[in-house]
């Protein structure tokens, strides 16, 4: 469930978010009575276009967050709205016990996120986030999409081809949650197959993207709750037992007319900040609503206005 306290930023929003609120209210205004006269009915909820085969939950709430709040969508355009999705692919395992990286964070990552875009912005956004296979039926539902823990992904030549496909079309891929060197070689290596004349370029923290909606004066780099906690007292927050991990790095990877179709969040993990943001106050205010939620927000605005 998210944290009580209100979502307050220590950086401050740009205008772009103050015009975000104002039409928040005069949506929420002009909804209200619409709301009331449909009282009665049952609630409508977006379609879902990602995996739909009963391997895995088609809402977040079924893996045991039947409380977790609902909020309602247009009526008449039930699908017109912004959905979360997180892209499944086949990894090695890890440590012998996890097999399925793709799911890391899962279910309160999704839900807090798509929970806090809708309350903090003027985007409408499906309470259901999604789950999408690489498949070009269901990724071109998505213009963006959500991976992680890509240093053991596995990946055959059709998929990347998709992929590949996806981004040059329109699509954008946020990639989070990866560290130190050794993952990031490896998934070079896919990046490679992908896009074989194409280098993921550092961003500079004058970029749009840090300032776009919330004005970061820092790339953020977040560790996973329980490194956080363990070094209040330090302020370290890279993950030691990965090396090369003490630096974060934002990167894009841009198509031939220099739009940005990919975004690697390396060394740092946005989505624990979201998904950890009930775990500890101290976290709550040090991570996610300093930076885990406003990046976050920042690389969704971003990736849909340009």
């Amino acid at each position: 469930m998210p944290h009580d306290s209100a979502l307050r930023p220590d950086c401050r929003p740009q205008r772009p978010f103050h015009r975000f609120r104002r039409r928040a209210v005069l949506w929420f205004a002009g909804s209200l009575s619409v709301l009331m006269l449909q009282a009665e009915s049952p609630p409508v909820l977006p379609h879902n276009f990602g995996v739909k085969d009963g391997s895995v939950f088609e809402d977040p709430r079924e893996a045991q967050r039947p409380n977790y709040p609902m909020w309602p969508v247009s009526r008449e355009l039930p699908d017109d709205v912004f959905t979360f999705a997180r892209l499944r692919y086949n990894s090695e395992s890890y440590s012998g016990r996890w097999g399925r990286r793709w799911l890391v964070d899962y279910p309160d990552s999704d839900l807090n996120f798509s929970f806090r875009l809708q309350q903090l912005t003027a985007l409408q956004v499906n309470p259901r986030a999604a789950i999408v296979d690489i498949d070009p039926v269901e990724m071109r539902h998505y213009p963006f999409i959500y991976m992680l823990e890509v240093g053991a992904i596995i990946l055959t030549d059709e998929e990347v081809r998709i992929i590949r496909e996806y981004l040059l079309n329109g699509g954008f891929i946020m990639v989070d949650d990866f560290w130190g060197t050794e993952a990031l070689d490896r998934f070079h290596v896919v990046l490679k197959r992908m896009f074989p004349n194409r280098e993921p370029k550092e961003l500079p923290l004058t970029h749009d993207i840090f300032h776009i909606v919330f004005d970061l004066k820092v790339k953020p780099q977040i560790p996973n709750v329980r490194v956080a906690v363990a070094n209040k007292s330090t302020g370290i927050t890279h993950e030691s037992r990965h090396p090369g991990s003490e630096q974060v790095h934002y990167q894009g990877i841009f198509d031939d007319k220099g739009r940005m179709m990919m975004i690697l969040c390396h060394n740092t993990d946005l989505g624990d900040g979201w998904e950890e943001e009930g775990t500890d106050p101290w976290f709550f205010k040090e991570f996610s609503e300093k930076y885990g939620y406003p990046m976050g927000i920042n690389i969704i605005f971003y990736a849909m206005t340009h």
